[in-house]
């Protein structure tokens, strides 16, 4: 981040590049530039590209990871992956605030003007409406948030509910992450691992507890709401044994148990337990499966909504750049792509 301004001046102190910004996320690293001048302008901005891409052995010359647009397939793209349809997760809206962030380096570097100015302010606006106005960003289609989702319907608000986690993995920090975003306190966190200090570890960077010895996690499941298993255990690490007479005990309150193991952790027999709700990873991801396939239906509404914008893009920016020559070509451009 601390480099990107530097990056983005040194862009557009390109000759023939009159603007320019850099959007950089975990999954992409793309240059948006006016180009107006010397034919080999563009060359230079990919030049460029790739110079930074071998500094850091992420691309080589020629690879196959670049991708380049010309107006008005540029805006086109820019408009997609602002609304979140160029994205790994299809409709995820965390990448709109990192196209925003992005804006706002390139204006406070001095790098955008009235190409790229009113380009990506007409971005923010296709995106709200394509949110408003479809259901692309609707449905949860991870494991993590489909588990929130259906904590939600069976316990409603989540805020007094504790969470207890078997197993401080990847995906077991990832669902509980998602537990604390959706109202869990991060006091009715408890954390259990057959590693005591990455059980610590853990509860300290969620800001919940750390159980000391993991076989005492039947104590403390006897007073949380949902229990979440992902040890690498190659066998049952709960049984319907150790569950009966633990519910028993808990005078009819529920027990939502997330199990996310492969492996699984958790016996299925466990389900049949008065008052247990068992999901497991496949049931959760045939639930987000569900939801990726929904909003897979939408794009053709959103597509629509974008291509619209392209249009009026067009002509508003026909109307503000003046020029002879560029306005011509810039005209011919638009044209043949309504054609």
């Amino acid at each position: 981040d601390k480099e990107l301004p530097a990056a983005t001046r040194q862009l557009a102190s390109l000759e023939g590049v009159q603007e320019a910004l850099i959007l950089s996320t975990c999954n992409r690293v793309e240059h948006y530039a006016v180009v107006d001048g010397p034919p080999d302008a563009a060359r230079r901005a990919r030049d460029l590209f790739w110079h930074w891409g071998e500094l850091h052995g992420r691309i080589r010359p020629g690879g196959q990871e670049f991708y380049h647009h010309d107006a008005p397939r540029s805006v086109e793209h820019l408009f997609r992956v602002a609304c979140g349809l160029e994205s790994m997760v299809l409709g995820e809206t965390e990448i709109l605030g990192q196209v925003k962030r992005a804006y706002l380096v390139a204006a406070g570097a001095g790098t955008t003007s009235r190409v790229l100015n009113p380009l990506f302010q007409r971005a923010f606006r296709v995106a709200k409406q394509v949110r408003s106005h479809t259901s692309i960003g609707r449905g949860s289609v991870s494991v993590a948030s489909a588990a929130v989702d259906l904590a939600e319907k069976l316990f409603g608000d989540l805020s007094p509910c504790r969470v207890l986690i078997l197993g401080a993995g990847e995906m077991g920090e990832r669902t509980a992450r998602n537990f604390l975003a959706r109202g869990v306190r991060p006091g009715g966190l408890r954390v259990a691992n057959r590693s005591p200090e990455r059980a610590a570890a853990l509860a300290g960077e969620l800001g919940g507890l750390a159980v000391p010895v993991f076989d005492a996690w039947e104590r403390e499941a006897a007073d949380v709401d949902i229990l979440i298993t992902s040890t690498s255990a190659p066998g049952f690490v709960v049984t319907t044994s150790q569950l009966a007479p633990l519910m028993a005990r808990r005078s009819n309150r529920p027990l939502f148990v997330i199990d996310i193991a492969v492996p699984r952790n958790v016996e299925p027999a466990a389900n049949d337990v008065e008052g247990v709700y068992l999901y497991d990873i496949d049931s959760l991801q045939a639930i987000a499966q569900q939801a990726m396939e929904s909003r897979r239906q939408e794009m053709a509404a959103c597509e629509r909504i974008i291509h619209g914008h392209v249009e009026e893009f067009a002509r508003s920016i026909q109307a503000r750049v003046a020029g002879g020559d560029r306005q011509k070509n810039l005209s011919a451009d638009y044209a043949d792509f309504r054609r």
